[in-house]
């Protein structure tokens, strides 16, 4: 039993195939995956598939690759759509995905800041964890936190150092581990995978994106591969992979407590 804490189910590399591959995930033991949002314009798609979809849970942000295309308005759109979603049964588990990319150069850190404070600030007003995008920006994303301190979540593609990693931890944060870990020469990846505490691990996709290492170039990444990269991870840590699966299963039913509402739900009607 294991849970896809970030994989993008709405791209447009699933318009073909989206029912199958959810369908695939669940008999590798997939049994949650959570789709975050990036932009206004799939604020609807990832809701409806969460819908539709018992085993699908989903996040609502502005991603910071996105903030170009967004504008102030955006953000009260974010708002009144969390306030309406929280009172239905099928409520966001976290505002996400959201964050700070300084990987690309000269791409507008003002406006990102302004994005990410504004989210963290609605993250405060509905009591809600965050899902954060961190890539070459994890000392900055920690200062905004101290400063808008949020109900934790999951810093997804965790690529940072001990320090860093630990300094989530005591925020309150789990780490998000996923096909980089599979490659035999990500040393520091492994290295944290394997020496970090268990609990404050998650394992995700990113589905369609950051394909395992047994992936051919071009070949599509998806929920189902999680189980594999979970064996990975348990053999890093030279434990059993059903004790990887339960315990990143309950730290992200912990981490993200709508889900495990929606989680309940799930198992009671399969």
């Amino acid at each position: 039993m294991l849970i896809d804490t970030h994989c993008h189910l709405d791209a447009s590399e699933f318009d073909a195939d989206r029912n199958e591959v959810i369908k695939t995930a669940s008999q590798q033991g997939i049994q949650m995956m959570v789709i975050p949002a990036v932009h206004r314009d799939n604020f609807e798609i990832v809701t409806q598939l969460a819908q539709q979809n018992l085993c699908c849970a989903h996040a609502l942000g502005i991603h910071p690759m996105y903030v170009e295309r967004s504008t102030p308005e955006d953000i009260a759109l974010l708002a009144e759509t969390l306030k309406t979603q929280l009172n239905s049964e099928q409520a966001p588990v976290a505002i996400g995905e959201i964050g700070l990319d300084f990987f690309v150069p000269d791409y507008d850190k003002e406006k990102q800041t302004f994005y990410f404070v504004e989210q963290l600030k609605l993250a405060q007003q509905f009591d809600l964890p965050v899902i954060l995008h961190v890539r070459r920006s994890i000392d900055d994303i920690l200062k905004h936190l101290r400063k808008h301190p949020v109900k934790g979540g999951i810093a997804h593609a965790f690529n940072g150092s001990k320090q860093q990693a630990e300094q989530f931890i005591e925020l309150g944060f789990k780490l998000g581990f996923g096909g980089a870990l599979t490659y035999p020469r990500a040393l520091k990846i492994r290295e944290l995978a394997a020496s970090l505490p268990l609990d404050s691990i998650v394992l995700e996709t990113d589905a369609p994106d950051i394909p395992p290492e047994w992936l051919k170039k071009g070949e599509r990444n998806s929920p189902a591969e999680l189980k594999k990269i979970a064996e990975i991870l348990a053999s890093l840590r030279h434990i059993n992979v059903s004790q990887v699966a339960e315990i990143t299963t309950k730290n992200a039913l912990e981490i993200l407590p709508n889900m495990a509402k929606l989680f309940t739900r799930h198992n009671v009607l399969l």
